[in-house]
């Protein structure tokens, strides 16, 4: 019996409609007489939880960390305990399996991680459905892949996902438990791709905050040929006076004796430089995920999930390919289809698209049709079945348009024109312009915008003029041909900040996260690859950092603005995790494991020190925002301002792990006059303890009845009084420095608390060595010549 196992039901039932009938429909399941069709919801196992592996972890504390597991769990999610049954029992019965899970890594190990779990060692053949109209599923089951041809793809998804656990679980706990004693609330997740994104927010919002707008001045001059005038524009040399770095003239007084100079008309201008050259552009690409998300972004202002979940109903009523796809070309296998998609687009009931249809010529062959270029999936593109756009939703017409547009693009001929570049020299300065004249208009007929939008963005505006630039008319010349200089004038522009993220440009960031890496090199390498995340999750990952209030959704536009949570996590977390030159490093990693180059084992080897390295890093992050004060005992807590039986004061917010306490004086912490601070209490003389005063280095600071007194100041007060130094057990209950029986603070960190440093300490039964964090931390060592024993 041949078992298929398909991602979801409706898959599933798709799959068996294509299968000789009749089907009958079970509990779980369908029967055809070319086998059973079972069907999973999505993962339907999931990663352990840290307290899955050992119950101390339900409570969260920094010695705990990293938590590095040496044996991978898995888990049975709760809702889906039942069909993991009927899957169970229908392999067992099975003498073949069809893995149906969607055509990408993730599809592939969401199937593969249920045969692994129940140790399947039954063949098992994989289909690849890139579409699922009945055309497309006959065709793929009548190609089945041994699914072991599969495996580099499993092994990239599986070493993303024990990836992502390994930052998030440990990070997140690590910089959660630092925001903490700093007095944050809440739960600061840290993620692999989720926090290197929302740094190119708060990135983005600083540059906006930070922007002044500069002043410059441009030079335009009309200029006549013996053919006609035209237009050009100044370009000041290196050396001209009242440049900014950027060779941008700001000084508008020289900008007018510049004019006045060219006025004077003491010579005439030449044409010292005329290159025409005739340039094509070729069909743009059909869509992946991210450049349809990307274009319904800017035309319509869809956020990348309505995209995503648009594309998927479009997908499932199988009137697009698959839509979660990084791929931009296709299956040259596929160009025999087109004849039937263009018939149906010719009488579809949308008129551009029935007249763009009508003009296609099956003759011409785009770039697109390219097997090299194909994975496991292809570009979007429009099925062989009819669609009644009347039917569908707003959304999905519109998507559907955006995809069947680009689909028709590739029978239109490449887009041909002549570029024009002219440089001008006039009384020693050089003047340039340059223009264009379309000779085929070809595919971007299709793309013309005969009525332009009201509202454009800046990335569009500049865009739009750089196109009038280029497509000024110019009248025939040469080099060497003289030139008169008719007028000229100057015009006052200013520089523009940069524009806020929305979910469409932001998803775009992460695809080009090549623009936005610190090191060179690294950005060379990552030019060409994936960017950070995949197609299916990026837009997930944008709408969990606002579901999270990481980021704000403003105005018309929705643009995202990060909240105050963001910034504290960005501020607090290095580099490593907010620059995505590693992530995007580990992106081309697991692109290339899917390829079959490097091992999983590597991967989390390198995730696993990275983690740890963070880890420690994390102990000794200060989550201090502006207008708030590090503690000066443990550098790690912040002071707070609270009240007592004898009025306000300060303290730590660390407590109990820190009991640094400090007066009140006029609404601040009296930081610098604190009477007792840690550093003093370390260098405590305890033979004066009679006495009602202390000394601290040089000064004695006399306690007045009257006076506030901080916790450590009482604390210390009463251990002079009533501490006997040499210890019972191990140590005192108050650690030392300098007592007779204690050495002073050493190197070593405690590897307990990761907190306090050890100290050697003469007990009754010799040297040892006890943490300084004590009786927070009651970690003691054995000593070894002078050494302690970790």
């Amino acid at each position: 019996m041949r078992l298929y196992i398909a991602e979801k039901p409706s898959m599933g039932a798709e799959i068996a409609k294509c299968l000789t009938g009749p089907v009958q429909r079970k509990d779980g399941y369908l029967i055809t007489k070319d086998g059973i069709v079972t069907w999973a919801f999505g993962h339907i196992l999931r990663q352990a939880e840290p307290e899955e592996y050992n119950a101390k972890y339900k409570n969260w504390k920094a010695e705990d960390l990293p938590i590095i597991p040496k044996q991978w769990k898995m888990i049975i999610d709760e809702s889906c305990k039942k069909q993991f049954g009927i899957i169970k029992n229908l392999i067992d019965k099975a003498d073949e399996i069809v893995h149906a899970g969607d055509p990408d890594r993730e599809g592939q190990l969401l199937i593969d991680e249920v045969l692994d779990y129940l140790n399947c060692q039954k063949p098992v053949k994989r289909i690849l459905l890139n579409a699922l109209d009945e055309g497309s599923i006959k065709k793929a089951n009548k190609d089945l892949r041994d699914n072991r041809d599969f495996l580099n793809l499993k092994k990239s998804a599986l070493a993303r996902a024990r990836a992502d656990w390994l930052i998030g679980m440990n990070l997140s706990r690590a910089y959660t438990l630092a925001a903490r004693r700093a007095g944050k609330k809440g739960v600061f997740a840290v993620g692999r791709v989720k926090t290197p994104t929302l740094a190119l927010v708060v990135r983005r919002e600083r540059e906006l905050k930070d922007f002044k707008p500069v002043d410059y001045f441009t030079i335009k001059a009309i200029f006549a040929h013996q053919n006609g005038e035209f237009s050009a524009t100044w370009k000041p040399k290196d050396t001209q006076a009242g440049l900014d770095f950027e060779n941008r003239l700001i000084d508008e007084n020289i900008a007018k004796v510049l004019i006045g100079k060219f006025a004077q008309k003491t010579e005439a201008g030449k044409i010292t430089a005329y290159q025409k050259a005739q340039k094509k552009e070729a069909q743009r690409l059909p869509f992946s995920l991210s450049s349809l998300q990307v274009l319904a972004g800017k035309k319509y202002g869809y956020d990348p999930q309505l995209v995503l979940d648009t594309a998927q109903k479009l997908y499932e009523k199988k009137l697009t390919t698959y839509p979660r796809s990084d791929c931009e070309y296709l299956p040259q296998s596929q160009f025999s289809d087109a004849k039937i998609i263009l018939q149906n687009l010719d009488n579809i009931n949308e008129k551009q698209l029935a007249n763009w249809a009508k003009k296609c010529d099956l003759k011409t062959k785009s770039r697109a049709w390219n097997d090299k270029k194909i994975t496991a999936h292809h570009a979007i593109i429009p099925t062989k079945v009819k669609v009644n756009l009347m039917s569908l939703t707003t959304e999905e017409r519109n998507i559907y348009f955006l995809i069947a547009q680009a689909y028709i693009a590739q029978f239109y001929p490449v887009h041909i024109y002549d570029q024009t570049k002219i440089s001008i020299e006039y009384m020693q300065e050089l003047f340039v312009t340059s223009g264009r004249v379309v000779k085929q208009m070809g595919w971007k007929e299709l793309y013309v915008q005969n009525n332009k939008e009201k509202s454009l963005n800046e990335d569009d505006k500049k865009e739009d003029n750089e196109d009038k630039e280029e497509q000024n008319s110019l009248p025939l010349m040469k080099k060497g041909d003289e030139v008169e200089y008719v007028k000229g004038e100057y015009d006052k522009k200013s520089t523009k900040p940069p524009t806020r993220f929305t979910s469409s440009t932001l998803l775009a960031g992460m695809k080009d996260i090549h623009k936005y890496v610190k090191d060179v090199e690294v950005k060379k390498k990552l030019k060409d690859i994936y960017g950070i995340g995949t197609e299916a999750t990026r837009a997930t990952i944008i709408e969990d950092l606002v579901k999270r209030n990481f980021l704000q959704l403003e105005g018309k536009k929705k643009y995202l603005v990060p909240t105050q949570s963001a910034y504290i996590l960005i501020d607090a977390l290095p580099d490593e995790m907010t620059y995505p030159d590693s992530t995007a490093v580990w992106e081309d990693y697991l692109h290339s494991l899917s390829e079959g180059q490097g091992t999983i084992e590597e991967f989390l080897a390198k995730q696993a020190e990275f983690t740890q390295n963070l880890c420690i890093k994390a102990t000794k992050t200060v989550l201090v925002q502006e207008h708030e004060y590090k503690c000066p005992r443990c550098n790690q807590g912040i002071l707070v301002k609270r009240k007592g039986k004898n009025g306000e004061f300060w303290g730590c917010s660390n407590f109990p792990n820190c009991r640094m306490t400090c007066n009140d004086v006029d609404g601040k912490p009296d930081i610098e006059k604190t009477k007792f601070n840690f550093n003093n209490y370390q260098q405590m003389n305890y033979n004066n303890s009679d006495k009602n005063y202390i000394k601290s280095g040089q000064n004695e600071i006399f306690q007045q009845d009257n006076q506030l007194i901080s916790a450590w100041d009482l604390i210390a007060r009463e251990n002079t009084k009533k501490m006997n130094f040499a210890p019972k057990e191990k140590f005192s209950a108050m650690p030392i420095e300098k007592n007779k029986n204690t050495k002073a603070t050493s190197k070593y960190l405690c590897t307990r608390c990761k907190e306090g440093n050890l100290r050697r300490i003469r007990g009754k039964n010799g040297w040892f060595w006890a943490c300084s964090n004590y009786p927070h931390c009651t970690a003691t060592y054995d000593d070894n010549n002078g050494i302690p024993v970790i």
